[in-house]
């Protein structure tokens, strides 16, 4: 075997399709682009998720759910799991920088305290919103509630 004999594995290269080459290349006349209409023109293109004239997917489709745009989407925390990671965390003082130190929410969140559960220990919350009957039970067990904006 020396250099000059060398060759690719049969099978292994395909040669190139030359288009528009003249009728000898198979590929000459329409240039494989068909006859006449806007896709034998230069500069056709097709929309994306075009389905040749058919009604297409996201039409057919019926649409679902609403957003609102001044909806605000809360991160619910009731008041067993604020028990929980005030014990866990060994505090008093719930706020939103405990909270976020604690990996419960995030930058952007927007954090509302609920009733659910009970409270036996005193704790100072400083959230964005909270319930009524959340309020009253932090106030009964002996503790406060702070809104901050």
């Amino acid at each position: 075997m020396e250099l000059h004999s060398l060759k690719p594995a049969a099978g292994s290269v395909k040669k190139r399709k030359r288009i528009a080459r003249g009728q000898g290349s198979g590929h000459g006349g329409t240039a494989t682009r068909g006859h006449k209409g806007d896709g034998s023109r230069s500069g056709h293109y097709t929309k994306r998720n075009f389905e040749g004239g058919q009604i297409p997917l996201q039409m057919r489709l019926p649409k679902v759910g609403f957003k609102n745009v001044n909806g605000i989407e809360y991160v619910v925390l009731n008041l067993d799991r604020l028990a929980h990671i005030a014990d866990s965390h060994n505090t008093t003082t719930v706020d939103f920088p405990m909270l976020l130190k604690a990996g419960i929410v995030r930058r952007t969140d927007v954090v509302k305290i609920l009733g659910k559960g009970e409270l036996t220990k005193a704790l100072n919350v400083s959230v964005q919103a909270c319930s009524d009957s959340a309020k009253a039970a932090i106030e009964k067990a002996g503790g406060t509630i702070n809104i901050v904006k």
